[in-house]
């Protein structure tokens, strides 16, 4: 018998919905030395920049990105307004360091990216702790009231906000900012590539403001290990529908700092290096939300981090 020849073909799990095996072939082989070549240019998007830095550094980027525009909402006395993703211990250090600079934050209005819902579309309450709102007022919010946060400037979604949310962006002046990055199945917030958001042009599609939308098994699989359900992919624990952003929020927004580095507990392993590929380098469409970033007229600034940005390969001796 002759072994390690890799003659066995198939096709993928239906509930993937990544359906073009050729363009998933092709980004699966773009090098890390591709990626640094690039010079932190996209090759088609001319909004987008994408940089590769040292994982020790990927964290810094973003909380330095948070501080730097809270500290000019009150240097230059402007209102500033931020999308937040969910990076719970990184806000803590946000916190820590306005406090030391004694940064006044009365001019700063945060927006939550996204929200958990049951199964028939009821919104996460504030008080739910594996909540995206409950853990930013624990980390965040909650820690900068004595610096002038106005806690009428934290919107959360909920039942009575998630309807209007894209309508006071837009009363707003629109998000100054947006912190986002993909998920396993490169979503884009909670837009998932599911019959919720599907529409038959991308004109319509990009069109779509924040709602309640179904997940997709990806994302519940992704979530079962994060530290808020236990780390150990409890799907029962994971709720099936989510409150967030639409599509017409991130293409809107004047700044995207798009974040690619999420791993399994800091090791090499990672269920985004894929996935990134596919959103950065792939074909913009609806099956891959995290994609319609491509298309955006406004700066995007790509972070990834060596890790992420290394090269897919496989390795026999490491398995399971």
């Amino acid at each position: 018998m002759i072994y390690g020849k890799d003659d066995f073909k198939f096709k993928a799990a239906d509930f993937y919905p990544f359906k073009d095996q050729a363009e998933i072939d092709r980004v699966r082989a773009i090098t890390k030395e591709d990626i640094v070549a690039m010079n932190g240019k996209h090759p088609t998007s001319p909004s987008m920049s994408v940089n590769v830095i040292k994982n020790e550094e990927f964290e810094m980027i973003m909380l330095t990105d948070m501080v730097k525009r809270i500290m000019d909402s009150d240097r230059y006395d402007q209102k500033v307004v931020m999308i937040m993703c969910n990076p719970c211990p990184t806000y803590r250090k946000v916190a820590y360091m306005l406090h030391e600079l004694g940064v006044n934050c009365r001019n700063v209005k945060f927006y939550m990216m996204d929200e958990w819902a049951d199964e028939d579309g009821n919104i996460a309450p504030l008080s739910y702790k594996a909540g995206f709102g409950n853990a930013f007022y624990r980390y965040m919010v909650s820690n900068i009231l004595d610096l002038g946060f106005k806690e009428e400037n934290f919107i959360y979604h909920s039942n009575k906000t998630t309807p209007d949310f894209s309508k006071m962006l837009e009363q707003d002046g629109e998000a100054d900012i947006v912190y986002s990055g993909p998920g396993w199945p490169a979503h884009l917030a909670f837009i998932d590539p599911v019959d919720d958001w599907f529409k038959p042009t991308m004109e319509e599609y990009l069109a779509q403001g924040a709602k309640v939308a179904s997940l997709h098994p990806l994302t519940i699989a992704q979530n079962s290990l994060h530290g808020a359900f236990g780390c150990s992919g409890d799907i029962s624990k994971v709720p099936p529908k989510g409150a967030m952003m639409g599509p017409r929020d991130a293409m809107k927004a004047k700044n995207v700092l798009d974040m690619h580095g999420i791993t399994t507990a800091g090791t090499h392993v990672t269920w985004q290096r894929l996935t990134s590929r596919l959103a950065l380098f792939g074909k913009v469409s609806q099956e891959v939300p995290a994609s319609i970033l491509q298309l955006r007229e406004n700066p995007t600034k790509v972070i990834m981090s060596e890790n992420l940005a290394a090269t897919i390969k496989e390795d026999d001796f490491f398995q399971y």
